[in-house]
């Protein structure tokens, strides 16, 4: 964990196939809310198919490079930073010989209002409580989904770094996620979580540098 950097340049070599299912692997060993397992995961591997995503994702970058990435966080070193912005672009310039890219998805299932419960949700909950959830629903939803993939999603990073490949997560595809969806001919009613990269890399793991803990913790209370 305390290596596991984001790696962006990645060889072309190929990745062979039983690893990249030991990642798919790992990731479903990740827990599922009411173990309803309903993620599906997208693996693309195909030159071809990485090179019809390679323009959608140097849109993606350039989108946030010329906001979000602009500019070094309050605190970051401003060298550090720039080496960050640049193994991004190196990555958007050489997306097309990444070997493998990992789609994480997920669907909702459709649920029939219990009314009977919907009633003993509320009474448990009190009034205000009910109206604040309806405010929030839409977070609360996306929340929910996410903490379905994204436990899954760290556990094939884990695996990766465990196997000496480099992955990075990122959802800068979400810009153009329709797009994504028609090329890999994902269903319109499946949601995709991030795209992962995954290769062999070309520098080194680690360590990773954040925050101390002794900075983050509040103890009992804020």
């Amino acid at each position: 964990m305390s290596t596991m950097r984001a790696m962006r340049r990645l060889k072309p070599d190929p990745v062979p196939d039983e690893l990249l299912e030991r990642l798919i692997q790992a990731a479903v060993w990740g827990p599922s809310g009411g173990n309803m397992q309903r993620y599906e995961y997208v693996l693309v591997t195909d030159p071809d198919v990485m090179a019809r995503l390679a323009p959608l994702w140097q849109r993606c970058v350039d989108a946030y490079l010329a906001t979000t990435g602009k500019y070094a966080p309050e605190g970051m070193d401003e060298a550090a930073y720039g080496r960050m912005v640049a193994a991004i672009e190196y990555q958007r310039d050489h997306f097309a010989e990444t070997p493998a890219l990992v789609i994480p998805c997920y669907r909702m299932p459709e649920q029939q209002p219990d009314e009977a419960g919907l009633r003993a949700s509320a009474q448990a909950l009190g009034a205000d409580a009910v109206q604040e959830l309806a405010r929030i629903q839409p977070r609360f939803t996306a929340l929910a989904e996410g903490s379905c993939m994204y436990p899954g999603v760290q556990n094939l990073l884990l695996a990766a770094r465990a196997l000496g490949l480099a992955a990075n997560i990122t959802i800068w595809h979400l810009m153009l996620e329709r797009e994504w969806k028609q090329v890999l001919g994902i269903p319109e009613d499946m949601r995709t979580f991030a795209a992962i990269p995954v290769g062999w890399p070309v520098g080194n793991f680690g360590p990773v540098r954040r925050r101390p803990v002794s900075e983050v913790i509040h103890r009992n209370a804020w």
